[in-house]
Order: C-alpha cells, then sequence, then structure tokens
C-alpha cells in the first residue's frame, strides 16, 4: 500500500497552481516514491509558494532548525524544493510544481522506469483545455524569420531576452534525453535548455547545467534555427529560461501536434504565409515545420493556419523567399504576463486553484510562523 504521505503530497501538488492531478492507475503516486524518501515528503508538506527561511519551515514541520536546514538543503539538491540563494541575506526555500519545476529539475538523473511512469501519466498532468487559456510556455518565432518591417514587442525576440541578463545556463533537453533512453529520440543537439539570471544560479549551483557567456548562448539560437527547433520561453515578459524545441520529443509540442488544431493551444505573435508565385515546391518547408502546418500536394507550399504555430523555421531556409511571417491581427495577440507570479495566477485561476486569497492566506500564515520561531529562539 502507498504511504499515505504520497497522497497527502500529490494533493499539495495539486493544490499549486502547475497542477498534479490523480489517476485511477495511481502512476502520479508511483512518480513521487521515485523522487522522494517518505520524510521528505513530509517535509515538502511544509513549503509553500512563498519563499521561507529554514526556522520557519522547522516551526511548522515540527523539526529542529539543524535538522530541517538538513533536510531542505538535500529537497533542493534533488530538485524537490526551490531555493533562493542570494549573495547577502538568509537562504530561502519554497514549493515547486511538478511541471514546470520537479521534473524539469531531474535532467541529470533520469531512469527507464521514471521515464516511462511520466509518460503513462502526461495526458492527465498536461491539460490542453488549461494549456490554452493559461500556458507556461509561449512561443516566439526564430530571429531570422521576422520581417525588419514588423511591430515587434522586447518580449518577443529572443536576442532581446537574452540581452537583459549577464548570467547564463546551457543543460541538456530532459524531452530529448527521456525520449531517448525509451527508444525513440531524434538526431537534433541535446544542449538546448537556456536558463537565465537566477534560473541560471540555480542549475549551476546545482550540476543541471554549465555555466555559459552570452556570446554562446547567441550562438545557440543560430544553432537551434539550423537544427529546426522551435523557441519556447516561459510565458512572462522577463522571461528566465528558453526551451528549444521538436515535434518530435517535446512534451508539449508532441501533445499540441496529435491536436488537430495546434495554433488554438499555442502560437506567436506571428503567422507564416507562401507567395506562391516564388514557392518552387522544393519542400524544405514541409521538413522543417514542427507542426505538420504545410501542405505541398498541388505542388506549391499552402500553410494551413489552425496548425501553424509562427515558429518561423520554414521562413529561414526558403531558398526563394517565397515564405514569411506576418503580424497577426492585435485581437489574435494572446497577452504576455508580465512576470512569474502574474503567469502563475493566471494558471491557477484557469484550474480553479490558487485564488488570490490563498495566497494573501499563505502570507499571513508564514507571518505568523516566522514570528513564532523568532519567540522560540529568544
Amino acid at each position: 500500500m502507498v504511504d499515505d504521505v504520497y497522497h497527502r503530497l500529490a494533493r499539495h501538488l495539486d493544490d499549486l497552481p502547475g497542477g498534479y492531478p490523480a489517476t485511477e492507475s495511481g502512476v502520479e503516486l508511483r512518480i513521487l516514491q521515485r523522487l522522494f524518501t517518505p520524510e521528505e515528503a513530509r517535509l515538502a508538506l511544509h513549503l509553500t509558494l512563498l519563499p521561507e527561511e529554514a526556522p520557519v519551515i522547522a516551526h511548522r514541520a515540527g523539526l529542529s532548525i539543524a535538522e530541517a536546514g538538513e533536510q531542505l538543503a538535500t529537497l533542493a539538491r534533488k530538485g524537490l524544493c526551490y531555493r533562493r540563494q542570494p549573495k547577502d541575506g538568509p537562504v530561502r526555500y519554497m514549493a515547486i510544481q511538478f511541471a514546470i519545476g520537479i521534473w524539469e529539475f531531474h535532467v541529470q538523473d533520469l531512469d527507464e522506469g521514471l521515464v516511462r511512469d511520466f509518460d503513462e501519466y502526461l495526458p492527465t498532468l498536461l491539460d490542453l483545455d488549461v494549456w490554452r487559456r493559461a500556458p507556461q510556455l509561449r512561443t516566439i518565432p526564430v530571429g531570422e524569420s521576422i520581417p525588419t518591417s514588423a511591430e515587434v514587442m522586447p518580449y518577443e525576440q529572443a536576442e532581446m531576452l537574452i540581452r537583459r541578463h549577464s548570467r547564463f545556463a546551457i543543460a541538456p533537453c530532459i524531452c530529448r534525453r527521456e525520449r531517448s533512453m525509451v527508444g525513440e529520440g531524434c538526431d537534433r543537439p541535446l544542449e538546448t535548455c537556456l536558463s537565465m539570471g537566477t534560473a541560471a544560479d540555480y542549475y549551476v549551483r546545482n550540476g543541471l547545467g554549465r555555466p555559459a557567456q552570452r556570446d554562446e548562448v547567441l550562438q545557440l539560437l543560430v544553432q537551434a534555427d539550423e537544427a529546426g527547433l522551435v523557441l519556447q520561453p516561459g510565458n512572462m515578459r522577463n522571461a528566465g529560461y528558453i526551451c528549444m524545441c521538436c515535434g518530435d520529443c517535446c512534451a508539449v509540442l508532441r501533445t499540441v501536434r496529435r491536436h488537430p488544431q495546434p495554433a488554438s493551444i499555442v502560437r506567436s505573435a506571428f503567422f507564416s504565409t507562401v507567395n506562391a508565385g516564388l514557392c518552387d515546391g522544393c519542400g524544405t518547408c514541409l521538413e522543417r515545420c514542427q507542426m505538420d502546418a504545410i501542405d505541398l500536394d498541388s505542388g506549391i507550399a499552402e500553410i494551413l493556419g489552425h496548425r501553424c504555430i509562427g515558429c518561423g523555421l520554414c521562413v529561414t531556409t526558403c531558398p526563394t523567399g517565397a515564405a514569411t511571417l506576418q503580424r497577426r491581427p492585435e485581437a489574435e495577440i494572446r497577452y504576455v504576463p508580465r512576470d512569474t507570479i502574474e503567469m502563475h495566477l493566471r494558471l491557477g485561476r484557469a484550474r480553479g486553484k490558487l485564488p488570490v486569497g490563498a495566497l494573501v492566506h499563505m502570507e499571513l500564515r508564514s507571518q505568523l510562523d516566522r514570528l513564532r520561531a523568532r519567540r522560540n529562539d529568544s
């Protein structure tokens, strides 16, 4: 029988914005058993979305400060909670949702059993109706595909997102790594997961990725275009990471690809068009498209608007210049949240979880626990 602590942890994770829904098979509990010891699961139940110091969490969990500090450091090192470690000031810990979060932080210690459990769980975990209303990732075009005359917001350009930061980490793509472990991988580059700023610090500190300079990161964008990878930053204007994805391996894209209308789920602020008079029917764009959004039956490329997500991959290698991107009408351009907090609030509301009042309650509880912890120390 599965320890009750895993049932409670599953419900705790399901109350976070990204969710962790139950299944009839209980695969979600098997995943937690693979990742958390019972002791780690019990401590994780006392983590919230608010970053808190170890004494506060220790008080809530009924542990000594030393014991809680050691266990929290282990949780963070294993990618089971998030650790904020400023240069000056105390270390703080907070809960992280399963995806995007805990799952991605296990890129370096996957095994086949865990991957197969995740495959079984993915159809339940990735709710496309929720993703349509509040996605955690968004698509942006590869830079060279955007016409110079187009209006482009800074957060719609990968290079602009990168130039806002000075610290970077490059890690293996967990999706391509997991696919290769079950014999379904592709031959595209593996080291294509980019983190920036404090996210980069976390990846480097926990051995999930290696540090990189800006010049190498900008070159990575060129390599991604050459490999036919879709750029997917976090769905916030100050994105701290960019995934470089393919429709063969990416959990999101391969799920969306099976949907009859991918553009209703994910899309950039642009869409592709083809000048029939310039198209010679070479088929290069057909091979590059990750969403099967191009029809070449007539000998001329035709863009299927309901499938085109505006990634621009068909544009950058079109030998005749027939394929171009155009900006969508303003009414069709999706709102991009300002930051992670707003994105998570929108996601929680889309799932019917985590209203603003819940965050206020967490903040008040955290303040009360801090006061009690200080009283116990004095």
